[in-house]
């Protein structure tokens, strides 16, 4: 079982080969302050395109998408979610925070995006029948043209779930092994990747639902399986 769960992230390390090197280190470029991980440009936009290819088949059309049984949008390279004004639902929402971390980066956003309180289209019907509208065409061009810093918001998100792993293990040893591993991977963009689609795979390993028959499986159980660097 302990060697199964680091094979999980080994294949998604070489699922990403045919993009990027496994070698390639992550070249230094800006990054948020908050962040321990440098990535340039070109970087962000290779794991940011294969990203997009998991979730979105690499189709710009995919970059908006409505889901059936859904009661809100999910938009960009990372499906954010942006909930319809006073229809919060159970899922963390993702797109406002993209929409700041963007203009705190210096990205021009639409001005109809960054002054909305919610979502324009109010049902999945409504969002159907404006696939074609302008609005949709100008969010598809925002969305294709902004993926490095798509990425960098989906790095930093990454980063905050550590403190969260931390938290909920108890050996100081064993805290400071989860934090070196946690970077040791990430010294490679590919290795970025790894983290990125582990956890949307299988989640942080902070939940009781992350396990099976006691065993954990998130990224947590994962890095701590590596053993020290």
């Amino acid at each position: 079982m302990h060697l199964l769960r680091c094979c999980l992230l080994v294949t998604t390390l070489l699922l990403f080969t045919g993009c990027v090197s496994v070698d390639t280190p992550a070249d230094p470029g800006p990054t948020p302050a908050t962040s321990g991980i440098t990535l340039s440009e070109a970087d962000k936009d290779a794991i940011g395109r294969k990203i997009w290819k998991n979730e979105c088949a690499g189709t710009v059309e995919g970059l908006t998408t409505w889901n059936v049984g859904e009661d809100f949008p999910s938009l960009g390279i990372g499906h954010f979610i942006w909930y319809v004004e006073g229809r919060p639902g159970p899922f963390k929402e993702s797109f406002p925070p993209l929409v700041k971390y963007m203009q705190a980066n210096g990205v021009a956003v639409p001005r109809w995006v960054a002054e909305a309180k919610g979502s324009p289209w109010k049902s999945r019907s409504e969002f159907e029948s404006s696939k074609n509208s302008a609005q949709m065409k100008e969010m598809r061009s925002f969305l294709a043209n902004t993926v490095p810093t798509q990425t960098g918001f989906i790095v930093q998100r990454l980063e905050q779930a550590l403190p969260l792993m931390q938290q909920a293990t108890p050996d100081p040893g064993d805290k400071q092994r989860l934090k070196e591993n946690f970077y040791k991977v990430a010294e490679t963009r590919t290795g970025v990747y790894a983290l990125i689609d582990y956890v949307n795979f299988k989640g942080e390993g902070v939940q009781a639902e992350e396990k099976y028959k006691g065993e954990g499986w998130g990224l947590r159980d994962v890095l701590l399986e590596m053993g020290r660097t």
